[in-house]
């Protein structure tokens, strides 16, 4: 990803936790994102416990939605 996009997302992190804690809960999802930050042009996605690939799906649907973001800079979201 690159750095505009990075520090695009993280000026308004606690807005993008809202909104993916959200999309966990509309889908009755027992995961949900506790914080965020950066590293090395990364983002890194804390949740309360281990994501699934249908949580990084939720993730990766919703920065792509981003309309300040350019999404063809996103590499694919992975466990770690």
């Amino acid at each position: 990803m690159r750095l505009n996009n990075v520090e695009r997302i993280m000026a308004q992190s606690n807005i993008h936790i809202a909104n993916i804690n959200r999309q966990f809960k509309n889908i009755k999802c027992e995961t949900s994102v506790k914080f965020m930050y950066s590293n090395n042009k990364k983002i890194v996605v804390i949740t309360n416990k281990i994501a699934v690939s249908s949580d990084l799906n939720i993730v990766e649907k919703y920065i792509d939605e981003l309309n300040n973001v350019d999404s063809s800079n996103i590499m694919s979201l992975r466990l770690p």
